[in-house]
């Protein structure tokens, strides 16, 4: 093990980047499970991934046209979602599945002829998060506190819950990857799930162990990153809520 990869410079922003994301994420992902709709961050966030990709297909190599096209992609997916939950809401979660594996399906045949398509998807679904910067951190804070202040007043309406969801989503998609948008949604949240007092801290402290934790072994092991935080999430996540079983469990005697 190389003890010298553990430089701070290096590991800093991504772990800031993965806090900010937790920040964000973790009460999206209460109300997520509150609802029943656990994989509607997996199909926005594959409809925004579509977005980077048809971008990338169509040659707008320029920062700002690959997120607005991703976001436009985002938000028509979430439109198409939250017209599908108003007329067909006992199907939701069926429908959800299904848009995730066709935009996915989509995302794919659009790389098809793009001899480094795989290297494109890949970095898509695991994200680049050693790669952030400082100046990606700056603009997405920026987003998520908008996203925060724009919650109260617009969350309580259908489509504006699924479009402050698809702003979120993409900002995070092309800051991490999908897997690690999903994880840092459901796995925490889910870990406090019955706990109705002081949830949030604990799933934010859940969710930074998951997240330095990850970091710390990557940079230890070589292993890729991304992947490797999801996996350090869902133990950290396994151990957080087998500890509150337990402390809950002792406070009933």
């Amino acid at each position: 093990m190389d003890f010298a990869a553990l430089d701070p410079t290096l590991l800093g922003p991504p772990l800031v980047a993965g806090l900010l994301v937790l920040a964000t994420h973790i009460p999206l992902g209460r109300r997520v499970l509150a609802r029943g709709i656990v994989f509607l961050d997996l199909a926005i966030a594959q409809f925004a991934g579509l977005g980077v990709i048809a971008a990338h297909v169509a040659g707008w190599e320029v920062a700002w046209a690959t997120q607005l096209t991703a976001f436009l992609a985002a938000l028509a997916g979430a439109g198409l979602l939250a017209w599908c939950d108003h007329r067909w809401p006992a199907r939701q979660e069926a429908l959800i599945g299904s848009s995730f594996v066709v935009t996915a399906c989509a995302a794919s045949l659009l790389l098809a002829s793009d001899p480094h398509g795989g290297e494109e998807l890949q970095n898509l679904l695991v994200g680049q998060i050693l790669w952030i910067g400082n100046t990606q951190l700056v603009i997405t804070a920026a987003l998520y506190a908008l996203i925060g202040l724009l919650w109260r007043p617009l969350a309580r309406y259908g489509m504006g819950f699924y479009a402050l969801f698809a702003l979120a989503i993409t900002a995070s998609v092309q800051l991490i990857g999908v897997y690690l948008v999903f994880a840092s949604l459901i796995l925490p949240a889910l870990a406090t799930l019955g706990r109705e007092r002081r949830w949030l801290p604990t799933a934010l402290a859940i969710g930074a162990g998951g997240y330095a934790g990850g970091l710390v072994l990557s940079a230890l092991t070589d292993l890729p990153t991304g992947p490797l935080i999801v996996c350090t999430l869902a133990a950290f996540s396994l151990l957080g809520s087998g500890v509150l079983r337990v402390a809950a469990a002792g406070r009933q005697r």
